[in-house]
């Protein structure tokens, strides 16, 4: 285990300072319930102050939204415990679905608004009439907590997101970088399959690991947030390196073991690895490079041979991996400095489609279904039981599942959490009858405090220990019920234990019977959710924009690649090549998009070409279809004899990638006879 440096101690002792103002201010101005303020605190606390920030705002918008549905239920449903059960899990689960569908910090407020209300509701029902005054303190509590979090956050000594973003983008780009350079050298072994998908899915995954740190950056107030305009395309790039770097490995490939590739190519890609190797900007020599591809670059006359279209299509990609190296090198040194891009970038199609995300309405409506029979079964024996203080059962039932819905199998997790449940409540009953009854003043009581909540925070700064860390924090103040006088009673104590162990045991046991999915079934979800957006996309139907599907395709690539990584080599080899769809999803909506330009013979053919890519796409069994092959090269067959103009030199680049996107291992287009007396035959 690393031991902790000097700004994991500056965190855990300014989130103590943070946690012992929120308790005085509570404590001054006479708020019933104290502790909720302390444990939101370590609830919000977050290691970079923008993340701590970015949160603020959405949890104290998701608790007023939950105080309010828990005064408009409780009142009208007292009596009828059972449609007072129903109404508040069906909230819980409504809110937790529409928080699942969003991956940024503004998910936090429907999450928290689903089981704020069943922790203001449930403990409710024994004193409906004063419901009002209890969620308005409730309301107040958690809202100073988050307050005194937010100010600790940006006030004492703030760690800002961009060093963490330029390290790893750094790390990201030399890993990037040599897989480029095996790709323009054609290194097909000993990194072919298998080796080579699990780099590109690792260069996928983090790339998306780094959007937490760009919504961190972008809440920042150290100066820092005005490079957050640099980040949002950052991201967007680092993915469609993929696919088009995917895209330029697959030509040379094929050029090379035809022995097609000139010479003159060969030696670009060499100049090109080496400029790619260089840590200097020099636009000069970019500018160079796309000279040199302007000059192998081949003109598409009629009836152009294989060769001729995959050299076509490899000089349009060189020229994106140019663009995309010289935006990532000026991005990070924007990210570096602070400042703002002012110039526009080079690959300009991102700007359209950096903020596009998958959303996954099946697997959270699945979620949600699961946490709403988890309440109802610790309902029922809150219930059944009529035990005293049963309430904490669907209530932290119900915080334990909604925290950890989005995992694949949120149930080690939610035990995970139990257990420093456990410990928090060992050390809150050590407290509460051994230590507090010597405490006979405030700073008597923080001095006492600070050893236990010291150590939470030091834990909550190591990625292995923040949920225990965290939760001993959380549970262990809400156990300990500081208010302004002592009370220390074992056995609403005892109580208050056991149920809430028992509620989070419940929903663990149910998730796992309801809710639990593996990382494989995921994966293969998300493949064939990809799939099913690339015969929308050859229907005509989904995005219209090639760059924008591939965003969505890449987006869920990068939900896939860390599940793949838990997984066993041959389950991996067995998703196929997720790039390659990425690419045939940009070639099919470029496709679609040029053939309305398209008219007579040509238009036909490229529309029964795309109609039966739909239908291949839309076979789960991935069978090759030789009528879809033969529709290919009838279409490029059709496409390159009509008249010159850019849709039809776009139709037959897209044509080309959808046929090495669809059947890498198919022989070479069969392209017609070409005309003696044409003048614009490709050299």
């Amino acid at each position: 285990m690393t031991l902790p440096g000097w700004r994991d101690w500056a965190f855990a002792l300014k989130t103590y300072a943070a946690a012992m103002l929120a308790l005085f201010v509570a404590l001054w101005i006479d708020l019933p319930r104290p502790y909720w303020a302390v444990g939101t605190v370590y609830i919000t606390s977050q290691v970079l102050s923008g993340a701590t920030r970015a949160k603020a705002v959405y949890r104290v918008g998701g608790t007023v939204l939950g105080a309010a549905v828990s005064v408009v239920l409780v009142p009208n449903l007292v009596n009828e415990p059972i449609l007072l059960s129903l109404a508040v899990a069906l909230w819980v689960a409504l809110c937790l679905y529409v928080s699942l569908l969003d991956r940024t910090p503004a998910s936090y407020l429907p999450m928290l608004a689903g089981y704020t209300a069943a922790l203001i509701g449930f403990p409710a029902v024994e004193d409906p009439g004063a419901i009002f005054d209890t969620a308005v303190a409730r309301a107040e509590e958690i809202s100073l907590g988050i307050l005194c979090a937010s100010l600790a956050a940006t006030l004492i000594l703030p760690q800002s997101a961009a060093p963490l973003i330029v390290g790893r983008l750094n790390l990201w780009l030399a890993e990037a970088r040599a897989w480029i350079q095996g790709a323009l050298a054609a290194a097909r072994a000993p990194e072919a399959s298998g080796t080579s998908q699990g780099r590109r899915l690792r260069l996928a995954s983090d790339a998306l690991g780094l959007d937490a740190l760009g919504l961190a950056l972008r809440n920042e107030a150290t100066g820092a947030e005005r490079a957050a305009e640099a980040f949002a395309p950052v991201r967007q790039h680092m993915l469609m390196v993929l696919p088009i770097v995917a895209a330029v490995a697959d030509r040379v490939e094929t050029l090379e073991r035809a022995g097609a590739l000139p010479a003159r190519v060969r030696s670009f890609l060499s100049d090109l690895a080496v400029w790619l190797a260089d840590e200097a900007d020099d636009p000069e020599r970019a500018a160079h490079l796309r000279g040199r591809i302007d000059g192998f670059e081949p003109t598409l006359g009629r009836n152009p041979d294989w060769t001729t279209l995959l050299l076509a299509s490899l000089a349009a990609r060189l020229r994106d991996v140019i663009d995309l190296r010289q935006d990532l090198r000026a991005l990070r040194g924007h990210l570096a400095a602070g400042t703002p891009p002012r110039a526009p970038l080079a690959f300009a199609y991102t700007a359209r489609v950096r903020s596009i995300r998958h959303r996954d309405h099946g697997l959270a409506a699945f979620s949600a279904f699961g946490v709403f029979v988890g309440l109802l079964v610790c309902c029922a024996i809150w219930i059944a039981t009529g035990w005293p203080d049963g309430s904490a059962a669907p209530m932290m039932g119900a915080v334990a599942c909604c925290l950890f819905a989005a995992q694949d199998d949120p149930a080690p997790q939610i035990l995970s959490f139990t257990n420093s449940a456990l410990v928090g409540a060992l050390g809150a009953g050590l407290y509460l009858f051994a230590v507090l009854p010597l405490a006979t003043s405030f700073e008597m009581l923080a001095l006492a405090l600070a050893p236990a909540l010291i150590l939470c925070g030091l834990m909550m700064t190591q990625p292995r220990t923040a949920p225990m860390g965290m939760g001993a924090a959380l549970n262990g103040a809400t156990l300990l019920a500081l208010q302004n006088g002592y009370s220390g009673d074992f056995a609403p104590f005892a109580n208050g234990v056991i149920a809430s162990v028992v509620g989070m045991w419940v929903g663990a046991v149910v998730t796992r019977l309801i809710r639990s999915v593996g990382a494989g079934w995921s994966a293969r979800r998300l493949v064939r959710i990809n799939r099913q957006s690339l015969a929308a996309a050859a229907d005509g139907r989904g995005t219209g924009h090639g760059l924008e599907l591939a965003a969505l395709m890449l987006d869920r690539i990068g939900l896939i690649a860390p599940r793949l990584a838990t997984l066993p080599a041959e389950t991996s080899a067995s998703v196929g090549d997720l790039l390659a769809d990425v690419r045939v999803g940009i070639n099919l909506v470029e496709v679609r998009r040029v053939r309305r330009r398209l008219t007579g013979p040509p238009r036909t053919a490229v529309d029964r070409a795309l109609a039966l890519a739909a239908r291949q796409l839309r076979d789960r069994t991935g069978r090759p279809d030789s009528a879809l092959l033969a529709a290919l090269d009838d279409g490029l067959d059709a496409v390159a004899d009509a008249a010159p103009g850019p849709e039809r030199r776009a139709a037959l680049i897209g044509l080309t990638g959808l046929r090495r996107g669809l059947f890498p291992d198919a022989p070479a287009y069969r392209a017609a006879p070409p005309a003696r007396d044409d003048r614009e035959m490709a050299a």
